[in-house]
């Protein structure tokens, strides 16, 4: 399932296997939360971006349409038109961005939809079966994704929660890949490391998740507004407590320096809204650092808005038309940006993976994990 094939210090290089096809890692996941990247940009785009992993929520989805009509249509896959690999999150961080709408318990969640108030209930079980409808090929465990600063005594509850949830979301995926029609027979379970900002919180979990033997693990809970050094303080923490032989996941991260940097520290998966959002408002990542291409300066500019990058969008536009776009507030403005910041997290993904066979990460790292936090 996952080879490791080279290394560089912690750093990874490897590849793993799943129903849908092979992914090179490291990998930058792409996230269209519901079935869609936002900025107008299908599954087709996808490909000519160079994603390998498109990722999905469950508890949108549960929303609507529907896990049981997205099963209905053939699964997510042929819902979306996008035949290769598809991690869908469990609906855990929803724990944390609805926590004005939710009530926690030992058996679940309590959420007021945020589209139209009814009451939905969520625990390890619903979350298993609406990924097993969808038909992912990563399913995500459900976990509670602890607001930042907690305190010790409610993070060391919700660890020990989080816990005994993974033991019922692994009892109840294997049931699933079991019955007769199941849509995807061989869906992996992710297990999601969590502890909040306490090392020892952090590494007793990591321990106690590791014995369950999952086929993949994650750690969560990060980047939720805690300081850039206490992620990669935590990452280091749990790092060595994790399984060797499996795909190490950090959700939701980050900037570029971010996947860098955590590339260095054991780290093979990454997702983040980031580069779709900021494309969105305009912040536009190239080689020498990021852009705002709604400036005044740009009005005359008729280079691309990365010489470097060989995009869709940098092989046709010029950057004193996008930003006309979005002067305009041209909906094509949002989809241009989007596939350029895309193809450049895909990009980066694939000039990390580069370095690393070639054994050259650290000089990679040292050129590039500053200069990409510049504002240019």
């Amino acid at each position: 399932m996952f080879d490791v094939i080279k290394t560089e210090g912690r750093a990874r290089r490897g590849v793993f296997a799943c129903p849908h096809g092979t992914v090179q890692t490291p990998v930058f996941m792409n996230v269209g939360t519901q079935g869609a990247i936002k900025g107008a940009v299908s599954a087709l785009d996808l490909k000519e971006i160079g994603c390998q992993v498109e990722l999905s929520n469950t508890y949108h989805l549960h929303l609507r349409p529907g896990d049981q009509v997205v099963r209905e249509m053939g699964g997510l896959h042929a819902f979306m038109a996008w035949d290769g690999p598809i991690l869908t999150d469990s609906g855990g961080f929803q724990v944390f961005s609805l926590s004005g709408l939710r009530k926690i318990s030992e058996e679940g969640v309590t959420f007021a939809s945020h589209l139209d108030g009814r009451r939905i209930f969520m625990g390890p079980e619903e979350s298993m079966r609406i990924q097993a409808n969808l038909g992912s090929d990563i399913a995500m465990a459900f976990d509670e994704c602890v607001e930042n600063p907690a305190t010790y005594e409610y993070a060391k509850n919700s660890c020990e929660r989080t816990l005994r949830w993974l033991e019922r979301c692994r009892a109840e995926h294997e049931r699933l890949k079991n019955l007769p029609g199941a849509l995807n027979p061989e869906q992996m379970l992710f297990g999601i490391n969590q502890g909040a900002t306490f090392p020892d919180l952090r590494v007793w979990h990591m321990e106690e998740i590791a014995k369950l033997d999952c086929d993949g693990y994650a750690i969560g809970g990060l980047a939720v507004g805690e300081p850039t050094q206490v992620m990669y303080d935590i990452i280091d923490a749990v790092e060595p407590h994790m399984p060797p032989d499996k795909p190490r996941y950090l959700m939701g991260v980050g900037t570029p320096s971010n996947i860098i940097e955590a590339v260095a520290r054991g780290v093979d998966f990454f997702d983040c809204v980031m580069p779709a959002r900021n494309a969105r408002h305009g912040k536009l990542y190239t080689w020498e650092g990021a852009i705002n291409i709604k400036n005044e300066k740009y009005k005359l500019d008729d280079r691309p808005i990365d010489p470097e990058c060989s995009c869709p969008v940098c092989r046709s536009f010029s950057r004193a038309y996008l930003r006309h776009l979005f002067t305009a507030g041209e909906m094509l403005a949002m989809r241009l940006a989007v596939l350029h910041n895309l193809y450049f997290y895909n990009s980066l993904a694939a000039r990390i993976r580069e370095a690393l066979d070639a054994g050259t990460f650290g000089l990679f790292r040292a050129e590039f994990s500053a200069k990409l936090e510049r504002r240019l």
